[in-house]
């Protein structure tokens, strides 16, 4: 990329020469060609863990279920806010797997 020595503006490229510059500058070298191309990213697969496999890598914790009153329920922690913000804690009841979350 080249740019103009008086108003520092670039200089685009055309017909092997740089053309001009809006200021009337003109440059002599011959203009190199920047060749650009795409390449599309690999798509990695993701894997989606079934509700018995997640629970079974999850602590217990003693609180009580909103729904069915049971005592025992499945915790995990996840920032939705932002960081200076709380986590907020997500619960997942051990018997009838009724989902919740907590704010504090």
């Amino acid at each position: 990329m080249e740019f103009c020595p008086k108003c520092e503006a670039i200089l685009v490229p055309g017909d092997g020469k740089v053309q001009r510059c809006s200021c009337g500058y003109t440059s002599k070298k011959k203009a190199k060609t920047i060749v650009m191309t795409e390449q599309a990213k690999e798509e990695k697969e993701i894997e989606i863990m079934e509700d018995d496999s997640m629970t079974q890598t999850l602590p217990l914790t003693d609180v009580t279920c909103t729904k069915c009153m049971h005592k025992k329920a499945y915790y995990w922690l996840v920032q939705t806010r932002s960081a200076d913000e709380p986590e907020t804690r997500f619960f997942q009841c051990e018997k009838c797997k009724h989902r919740w979350r907590d704010y504090n």
